[in-house]
């Protein structure tokens, strides 16, 4: 079975200093939000969506597309145990200074901090991520110098 997923890495800026959100999910992992893109939906909104939703956040600027990953699982909660092909497609997204993350629940997140970019590769549990976390800190690092 094939779906199609979309997600945010999200950041703000904090003085001179930069955060990036993380969320902790379903597997206990911290990990990025992301879900279905919905019928009708471009994957831009489904990523813009999802996040909104999964870190409680209500304002978010996208930037730049950063890739995706393709992941093979067992589905836990809608299939029941039916295994997904899964590409995930990744988005920067930026939000306000003062942002706080609430994390949903009931969209399987489970806690969310912010993370300095030094962290941000040791806090992601999934190393399929670390190509799009690279991308994103490469793209925070080249505008936040000028």
């Amino acid at each position: 079975m094939e779906e199609i997923s979309a997600g945010g890495i999200v950041f703000k800026r904090t003085g001179r200093s930069v955060k990036f959100a993380v969320m902790k999910d379903s597997y206990g992992k911290w990990a990025f939000p992301k879900g279905h893109v919905e019928n009708g939906e471009e994957v831009e909104e489904a990523a813009a969506r999802e996040t909104l939703e999964e870190l409680g956040i209500d304002e978010i600027r996208l930037l730049e597309y950063l890739g995706k990953i393709d992941i093979w699982f067992r589905d836990r909660f809608e299939k029941k145990g039916r295994l997904i092909h899964k590409d995930i497609h990744y988005f920067l997204f930026e939000t306000r200074q003062d942002a706080k993350l609430v994390p949903d629940p009931t969209q399987h997140a489970y806690a969310a901090k912010w993370v300095t970019p030094s962290k941000l590769l040791s806090t992601s549990d999934y190393t399929d991520m670390i190509p799009i976390l690279k991308r994103a800190l490469s793209y925070v690092r080249k505008e936040h110098r000028g």
